[in-house]
């Protein structure tokens, strides 16, 4: 039997997704969903809020595709975005000073530098701090947000892209840096459907 290699999301970020899950579902929507993986360690005992690399993709994966399972594919994937989309709200207050998207003179760049820059300080945040891998690419007017090795769909098969929760944080992040503006952002290939990346397609362009 070969041991499978294990990788991590840092405490503090599983706290912080815990923490986003209540803001969106409740604190007893969040403990169903912890049962239902087979999590009840968690319940009421968030990782602590420090550096440690100790919540494990598989946790992240399960509690995620557990939220398709409750709530369907299409509540799931609405869940999981509102989830994300408060991740990085919330992350903002742990990691913006470290980013550098909270000092005056990126929030002062054009707009086009701003996402660009903004999405290579995010992709470097979870290059240096965790296990997952991000590659950044810009291609006619797009960013390619390829995650190499995603915590969201570890060790899972579907038959369409399921990291939703990146989407959400990606929206996000292009809301918050733009003051406002909204971007088209999807997942286009999925690691859980055979393909090489998670790779999530975001326009230069706002839509509005």
């Amino acid at each position: 039997m070969t041991e499978t290699t294990t990788y991590f999301y840092p405490n503090q970020m599983g706290r912080i997704i815990l923490l986003s899950m209540e803001e969106v579902m409740g604190r007893t929507g969040v403990h169903a969903i912890l049962k239902l993986a087979s999590l009840p360690s968690l319940i009421e005992n968030y990782p602590p809020d420090d550096a440690e690399l100790a919540f494990p993709f598989s946790t992240l994966s399960n509690i995620t595709g557990m939220l398709e399972q409750a709530y369907g594919p299409h509540g799931g994937r609405g869940l999981a975005l509102r989830v994300g989309r408060a991740c990085f709200n919330n992350g903002v207050r742990q990691y913006g000073t470290q980013l550098g998207i909270t000092e005056m003179a990126f929030r002062l760049l054009p707009l086009p530098a701003k996402v660009g820059t903004g999405a290579r300080m995010l992709a470097q945040l979870f290059n240096n701090h965790t296990d997952q891998r991000v590659r950044i690419e810009e291609v006619d007017e797009k960013i390619l947000w390829h995650i190499e090795r995603c915590p969201l769909c570890w060790e899972r098969h579907a038959q369409e892209p399921v990291c939703h929760l990146a989407v959400g944080v990606l929206q996000e992040a292009l809301y918050w840096l733009s003051g406002g503006k909204v971007f088209d952002v999807e997942e286009k290939t999925c690691i859980a459907m055979g393909d090489q990346t998670c790779t999530i397609v975001i326009d230069q362009t706002p839509m509005y």
